[in-house]
């Protein structure tokens, strides 16, 4: 499988990571025992990179994946390497309340992920978005002092503006950036990804199916339950779901000129993006993942990414990322 480097700095991964928050939670029931499978299955087929969030779950994810670890072969799990959100503020209910990046609070929330994993340190830890009550330099001085100590190997940033990846360098070596970005969010290009670029900090790219709203598998008619985030979400809704859809249609006549599914054409055009680009596949069952691994064979040429490009243009998409109240922090980041 390909390798690409998460920057300057970070670790070699495969050209594919594994996103494993829809095995725990914010889209619907899922199977624990086809969850372990799909992860082993990664494993197997070359994935080195998983990513988790400590409250995917309230902490179900990461023990998700620490049972997957232990039943892995030992070459497996040696292989694999593990990027932690952290920051997020639960309620037992489930409800949003908030980030937490004090330094004492960085160094709580590592114990119980390494205790939750069940590994000795964690490869790349990071704030899942950025507290606006504490300046990022003293977020950062605190995984890096968990890297002095040996508890986390690389520092990386989640869902930050150029000024705030440029602050947080200026503190620590950072690694990598994880922020959204597919065909129908491409926001990063105007000004966060050069600055990612300039500085030698990598990329993982999430949300390059948009959520399932691009794959080719959505539905107008699918019903949603209210613990789904889809319910919630702008470009789920209404006329921007139709709008949407519509795009996805006009993808998949290039898809099928290229004897591929939909979701194998979206993965390829972000990986055609750059060698330090790497899309996180957030696959819950092993037919999903052998799908999206189908997109390293893709082999997109110029005249595949025009015609993507004409069937979707960049701003095309009707309808925003998130529901407006976290719009309006990720906004004020940017």
């Amino acid at each position: 499988m390909l390798s690409r480097t998460l920057g300057t700095t970070g670790p070699q991964v495969s050209a594919l990571g594994l996103g494993c928050m829809g095995m725990s939670a914010l889209y619907g029931d899922a199977d624990r025992g086809e969850a372990v499978a799909t992860i082993h299955a990664a494993l197997e087929a070359g994935v080195t990179l998983l990513d988790t969030g400590d409250f995917y779950g309230m902490g179900h994810n990461e023990m998700l994946i620490g049972e997957a670890l232990r039943g892995a072969p030992a070459a497996r799990r040696e292989q694999a390497l593990v990027s932690v959100k952290f920051g997020a503020l639960r309620d037992p209910d489930g409800a949003w309340s908030g980030y937490d990046g004090r330094p004492a609070a960085v160094h709580n929330f590592a114990a119980y992920s390494l205790q939750r994993l069940g590994v000795d340190h964690i490869d790349v830890y990071r704030i899942a978005r950025v507290d606006p009550d504490v300046p990022i330099e003293e977020t950062v001085g605190a995984i890096a002092e968990l890297v002095e100590k040996g508890y986390v190997r690389h520092i990386g940033l989640s869902e930050v503006g150029a000024a705030t990846v440029r602050r947080a360098a200026a503190t620590a070596p950072i690694s990598d950036l994880q922020i959204e970005y597919s065909l129908i969010s491409r926001g990063i290009e105007a000004e966060i990804l050069p600055t990612a670029r300039e500085l030698g900090i990598g990329v993982t790219a999430y949300g390059v199916l948009s959520r399932g709203l691009i794959s080719g598998h959505f539905t107008p008619d699918r019903q949603l339950s209210t613990g789904d985030f889809r319910a919630h979400s702008p470009r789920f809704q209404g006329d921007n779901l139709r709008h949407n859809l519509d795009l996805v249609e006009a993808l998949r006549k290039t898809a099928e000129q290229k004897g591929a599914s939909v979701a194998q054409i979206a993965i390829a055009w972000v990986l055609s993006r750059g060698e330090d680009i790497v899309p996180l596949v957030g696959a819950r069952t092993r037919e999903r993942l052998t799908e999206a691994l189908g997109a390293l064979d893709a082999g997109l040429d110029a005249a595949d990414l025009a015609a993507i490009e004409e069937a979707v243009p960049a701003g095309s998409a009707a309808g925003d990322r998130y529901p407006s109240a976290q719009m309006a922090h990720l906004d004020s980041e940017r």
